[in-house]
């Protein structure tokens, strides 16, 4: 069942970040994207912190085997978060989300490539079908690089691509530092080495913020951390390759998120094409389950390839 495990992981790390990006989206009506990507660096750090010491493992748990790799994964993922931010400042929650959605192909690719995991058929299949949906849901702005949509809209969703490209290195980065690094040193020396990134855009232009966005910024760092755990976790469980058919769930959250908290009312298309990103990843469940793939057999054939 590990594999079902980090699936079950890699679906609740997603909600968490949907929780932080709307406190994001809603922090970036006054405070700059870099500014957010700092706050949101910092205030994970007391969030692992205290997660070590409730295990009384906080010595082990910073202990770096590979600082290159974790330098390499600090200053990837500071750029990439000041990038998806600016795309959060600038389009509609489920928008940014869709966009970002071009990840789990280039991961499934590079799975295959660099990581040599067995891409199956099926499972990449999978993978094209929510893509599907995904350009199902991004028609009406299909557009938006031709002069149509603002400007504002053009630059946020190039930084939504450009920021795929990058999240889906990372995360085949992160299958191999698991192999030597625990899980909460990946994602502690993540928030120290990205809060010194972002802290050196200070001179473009912070602003004080209110109390209110200073409340939003604290509690995306706080879930930040929180979901960084639960993401880093999912990889030791289950190939990438697989994971990646599950960023697809996260639409629902997006689509209600957005709805809610923003009233941003989702369009037919957008419905459907969600509809068809969850059953890509209902099919890749469905799939392993009938083949008895456990965990041991995963773990094997990975380490043959």
């Amino acid at each position: 069942m590990s594999v079902m495990r980090g699936i079950g992981l890699k679906v609740a790390s997603l909600a968490v970040f949907l929780a932080m990006a709307s406190f994001v989206k809603s922090a970036t009506t006054e405070v700059p994207a870099m500014q957010a990507a700092f706050f949101r660096s910092l205030f994970a750090i007391p969030v692992v912190v205290g997660y070590l010491l409730s295990r009384g493992e906080l010595r082990q748990g910073l202990k770096m085997v590979r600082p290159r790799a974790h330098l390499i994964r600090g200053v990837l993922g500071a750029v990439t978060m000041m990038l998806g931010f600016t795309a959060l400042s600038r389009l509609p929650l489920p928008d940014a989300t869709a966009i970002g959605y071009a990840r789990p192909l280039f991961i499934v690719l590079l799975s295959a490539v660099f990581l040599r995991e067995r891409v199956r058929v099926f499972r990449f299949t999978a993978v094209a079908i929510g893509m599907v949906g995904v350009l199902i849901i991004l028609s009406p702005r299909l557009t938006m690089l031709h002069g149509v949509p603002t400007s504002a809209e053009k630059f946020g969703a190039m930084a939504a691509l450009l920021a795929a490209i990058i999240v889906a290195f990372i995360q085949l980065h992160l299958r191999t530092m698991v192999k030597t690094e625990s899980t909460t040193s990946i994602v502690f020396w993540f928030s120290v080495i990205a809060t010194i990134v972002t802290g050196l855009t200070f001179p473009l232009g912070w602003v004080m913020p209110s109390g209110w966005i200073m409340v939003q910024l604290v509690l995306a760092g706080f879930l930040g951390g929180f979901g960084q755990i639960l993401l880093t976790a999912s990889y030791r469980h289950a190939p990438a390759s697989t994971l990646a058919s599950f960023e697809y769930t996260s639409m629902v959250f997006a689509i209600l998120v957005g709805y809610v908290f923003f009233s941003e009312v989702p369009t037919w298309m957008t419905l459907i094409g969600a509809a068809i990103i969850v059953s890509s990843g209902l099919l890749v469940i469905h799939r392993e389950r009938q083949l008895g793939l456990s965990a041991e057999r995963l773990k094997k054939t990975s380490s043959h390839l």
